[in-house]
């Protein structure tokens, strides 16, 4: 059976009191609405349908050709909202989910479920559910003796014992698609708003016959709708603690969980330790046995195995196995670390490469940089790379040994096995196994000290 799916994103969400479109606001890095299309994109639906408003084009860049759109210019309700996909899936046999773009919360498994709820019970329609604590202001599922829907009852309208019931409809539905669309056409804005509410699409497959069933989800936190900024620390909180289950059921020691930032797409090997005050960002992927943070921040990179990152920041990189960073070390986008590297506190790398067994143990900035194998370079030294108007690559090439405080001007070769002394300004290429020198004559002054103070007291 085809399915479908449609998201419901074009509200504007003046609670959030924010310039930025409310679906777009992230949670643990990523925008609400695109961790409801992950989840979606897991279902294997035939079609995926966004209805966007306020801030189409963004949202639109966001998501891209993971989904098609409609537009919504005017905001009638949800089940107005809906009936702007009308012309992609009216005439189309199959079920289709309709879920919010603010409930960043909700599950594939979940979602998975209600569908295969919906099929068993051979309902029309399927609202998913919840058991409040609180369910003040929700609308209240009421069932029948069969244990299908009866009816959705609004808070305000509920009596006292309907007040009572702790089942709510959290607002994801799964519909016959052809029924859904049918009934569309049948439902009303005679109310105080105005608008047109998709539960009444609940109400007109009822008077007409039709199974209403409803499936309860066992966690309630994945149903939160995110309304406001209150709701959205909520969700990251809720989400982090999620991420952090997640990894420390596959074998990754977090030691302070409640200290620790990681994003949902990132990936992290058995026996690796997370320290606290660590954010780990967007699609990293960390090997095993390795030791981040306390501290640090790694955002888009690929860390292999055993490597021990201490204060320090890697941002969009390659960093190899066995490899030491910081304290206080920056890695830069476009850098790729060999394997048994040590890259020491102070150091910040700039689109280089590094290679395998090579050292910048502190102070030091090598920026557009090929560097090769067993190289060291001393402290302070600098790859002076920007004349003001163009950018430069110094080449330091296999086993050269880089005194401190060296400045090296680029376009520059370092050749292989080659020495720089220490307090160096290089300007012209190094031969190979050679040894460049280039520094001022030194000059001693004497008695200048006493012919200074003398001249101050005259």
């Amino acid at each position: 059976m085809k399915r479908y799916a449609i998201i419901l994103a074009a509200g504007q969400g003046t609670r959030m009191r924010s310039k930025l479109y409310k679906v777009l606001h992230p949670v643990c890095g990523k925008p609400m609405v695109q961790h409801v299309v992950d989840a979606i994109s897991t279902l294997h639906v035939d079609r995926l349908i966004t209805v966007v408003g306020f801030g189409a084009e963004r949202v639109k860049e966001q998501l891209g050709n993971q989904s098609e759109y409609v537009i919504q210019e005017q905001q009638l309700g949800t089940a107005h909202a809906v009936m702007q996909a009308a012309p992609h899936l009216a005439d189309k046999d199959g079920v289709t989910l309709v879920v919010c773009g603010d409930t960043p919360l909700i599950t594939s498994e979940t979602m998975e479920a209600l569908l295969h709820h919906h099929l068993q019970t051979k309902a029309k329609a399927t609202i998913l559910t919840a058991l409040a604590e609180d369910p003040t202001g929700y609308g209240r599922i009421v069932r029948n003796k069969d244990g299908h829907v009866e009816k959705i009852v609004e808070h305000k309208d509920a009596t006292e014992e309907e007040r009572k019931i702790r089942e709510i409809n959290t607002g994801t539905y799964c519909f016959d698609n052809r029924a859904l669309f049918e009934a569309l056409t049948k439902v009303s804005n005679d109310n105080a708003q105005g608008e047109y509410y998709l539960p009444d699409v609940i109400e007109i497959l009822k008077k007409q016959g039709e199974i209403i069933s409803a499936y309860e989800t066992p966690m309630f936190e994945e149903t939160l709708g995110v309304n406001d900024r209150i709701a959205l620390a909520q969700a990251e909180k809720i989400m982090r603690a999620r991420i952090h289950r997640k990894h420390m059921a596959n074998g990754v020691t977090i030691i302070d969980p409640e200290h620790t930032y990681i994003a949902p797409d990132v990936s992290i090997g058995q026996d690796t330790i997370i320290y606290p005050g660590t954010w780990i960002e967007g699609h990293t992927v960390i090997g095993e046995n390795c030791m981040i943070g306390p501290n640090s921040e790694i955002k888009n990179s690929r860390i292999g195995h055993n490597t021990s990152i201490r204060h320090s920041v890697v941002h969009d990189s390659e960093v190899g196995s066995d490899v030491t960073i910081g304290p206080f070390a920056h890695i830069r986008p476009l850098s790729k670390i060999g394997d048994d590297v040590r890259i020491g506190n102070f150091v910040e790398i700039k689109k280089a490469t590094f290679g395998n067994r090579s050292k910048a143990s502190h102070l030091s900035y090598i920026g557009d940089a090929e560097v090769g194998a067993d190289v060291n370079i001393g402290c302070g030294t600098i790859t002076v790379n920007y004349d003001g108007m163009n950018k430069y690559v110094t080449k330091i090439e296999d086993g050269a040994f880089i005194g401190c405080n060296s400045n090296l001007i680029a376009p520059v070769v370092v050749g292989s096995g080659a020495y720089v002394a220490a307090g160096s300004t290089i300007t012209d290429d190094v031969p190979s196994q050679a040894l460049a020198i280039a520094r001022a004559r030194q000059t001693n002054k004497e008695h200048y000290v006493e012919r200074l103070q003398a001249k101050k007291k005259s």
